[in-house]
């Protein structure tokens, strides 16, 4: 169970990574003063972590309900993915995180804690479908409320992260943000290829 702990919380740390998306968080929340932006990103790790784990609690009823099995959910989840982890080693995802909240904001949206912040910074779609994969391996309630907790780890490291952007950006540099993001997709890229090789175990096992 102590593994399965690890992976879950390996896996949603990578696909949030909290510090990739920092330089998102200081463009939304450039005009704000010290303490408002403080709070705003404290706001915005509680959404997503909201979301997720009401994401994990409910995620395979709908699944259910859809007629979609686990294992096609897994392997398309992987895909999905390595597609992030595809991004994030080309150098592609930070960029495309900053415009989008840079345009977010352009367009006046008034609470960037939950747009662009806690959807789809944090809890994107990579999110979203690594909770739910990792849901489904949890057979047991232990297992599931360990997810939850791991959750609401993954949420107050984002809020933590948010919290030091400014000095982080400037402790590890740009070449420190290029080196780090490449290494976490590359990360990402072999956990989504084994979500892959499990669901295709699973379905022609």
């Amino acid at each position: 169970m102590l593994n399965d702990a690890l992976t879950a919380l390996v896996t949603l740390l990578v696909v949030v990574d909290p510090i990739g998306i920092a330089p998102a968080f200081l463009a939304v929340t450039d005009n704000q003063p010290p303490r408002v932006r403080n709070a705003t990103g404290l706001r915005a790790a509680a959404i997503a972590s909201a979301i997720l784990a009401g994401t994990a609690l409910a995620g395979s009823w709908l699944l259910d309900r859809l007629g979609i099995g686990l294992p096609a959910f897994r392997i398309s989840g992987g895909i999905l993915l390595f597609a992030i982890s595809f991004d994030m080693v080309l150098g592609w995802r930070p960029a495309r995180d900053t415009r989008q909240a840079e345009d977010a904001v352009a367009e006046h949206v008034r609470d960037v804690a939950a747009f662009p912040l806690a959807i789809p910074l944090i809890a994107g779609p990579g999110a979203i479908t690594a909770t739910l994969l990792l849901a489904g391996k949890a057979a047991t309630p232990a297992a599931l409320a360990s997810l939850i907790a791991i959750i609401a780890v993954t949420g107050l490291l984002c809020a933590l992260a948010f919290m030091a952007a400014v000095r982080v950006s400037r402790a590890i540099g740009i070449t420190g943000n290029v080196v780090l993001s490449r290494l976490l997709g590359i990360v990402l890229a072999a956990l989504a290829v084994q979500f892959i090789l499990d669901g295709a175990r699973s379905a022609f096992g």
